[in-house]
């Protein structure tokens, strides 16, 4: 199983990006083709929508963002979201006992990478680098 992180997740539903093509090749050249993504990157999306939403109270320039918020929905509906569960909720508390500099939101990805022994797909290789038993790759690369 391999996670995606939220940036390579955004780079497929968004394909005009030019870094898709590359990261649509390199998953269908891949051995492992059980592509996953998280609770935690749904929420970060979903978040995303609901805040621009909530920017407006004119309906009418909320339509764009309700757009976004209906593509995304339908866009998860592809893929397997693995849950923030008790173990990766137990390995999480052990990152934050360790003072991990980490974010919560990449630390509960993390977390859930590490309690499943999944790699995880991120160009946010800076902040994910000093998990313990994290093995991270960035194909957007």
């Amino acid at each position: 199983m391999i996670i995606l992180d939220t940036d390579h997740l955004s780079v497929l539903k968004y394909a005009r990006n030019a870094r898709f093509t590359k990261l649509a090749q390199r998953m269908a050249d891949s051995p492992d083709q059980d592509f996953v993504t998280t609770a935690i990157t749904l929420e970060e999306q979903l978040r995303g929508w609901l805040a621009e939403i909530n920017r407006y109270s004119d309906p009418e320039k909320q339509l764009p963002a309700y757009t976004e918020l209906t593509g995304l929905i339908e866009f998860f509906g592809f893929w397997t979201v693995v849950p923030f569960d008790a173990a990766a909720a137990s390995m999480f508390r052990n990152f934050r006992l360790q003072k991990n500099r980490a974010g919560s939101m990449d630390l509960k990805i993390a977390s859930i990478a590490v309690s499943l022994d999944c790699v995880l797909l991120t160009a946010n290789t800076r902040d994910f680098a000093g998990i313990p038993g994290l093995r991270i790759e960035n194909w957007l690369e």
